[in-house]
């Protein structure tokens, strides 16, 4: 039985188990395998929605939207070289007109930010995560190691 535990500790020494709904999955965000390009754009449409220029090499496109709290993706090379799905929250007025997008946030506050708010929606763009993620399109990323990860 020792031997059994001293393999499994050694296996798992470089994984750290993050769940959506905890601080340490704030600190998670999706990483993009390929640049977004004009031919690429619809790989990564949600819930009807395509990601639209905001600048130059900055998209943004709807991802949940009530009267008292919206999230929107937020696509770019916002670390490095990579490119990345973030989130915004957006200044919305006169019922349609967005006129300003908040600092970014890395893509696990966002849907940690969500689930307080519609788990079932969090849950589902999260499905869209990892759709991306086994077509290969990104994988998730830590940004920094949580506290208790550091050995």
């Amino acid at each position: 039985m020792a031997d059994n535990n001293k393999n499994n500790n050694n296996n798992n020494d470089d994984e750290v188990s993050v769940v959506p709904g905890t601080p340490e999955f704030d600190k998670m965000l999706f990483k993009l395998n390929k640049p977004v390009t004009e031919d690429n754009l619809g790989d990564l449409d949600y819930n009807g929605s395509r990601l639209q220029p905001v600048q130059d090499d900055l998209y943004a496109m709807p991802a949940f939207v009530t009267d008292d709290f919206n999230l929107f993706f937020i696509v770019s090379q916002l670390v490095e070289e990579d490119w990345v799905i973030a989130f915004s929250n957006a200044t919305i007025e006169k019922g349609n007109e967005i006129t300003d997008l908040s600092e970014p946030m890395t893509t696990g506050k966002g849907l940690n930010e969500l689930g307080q708010k519609s788990p079932s929606d969090a849950n589902q763009l999260l499905r869209y995560f990892n759709t991306l993620a086994e077509a290969n399109r990104g994988e998730w990323r830590m940004v920094e190691r949580p506290d208790s990860a550091e050995d």
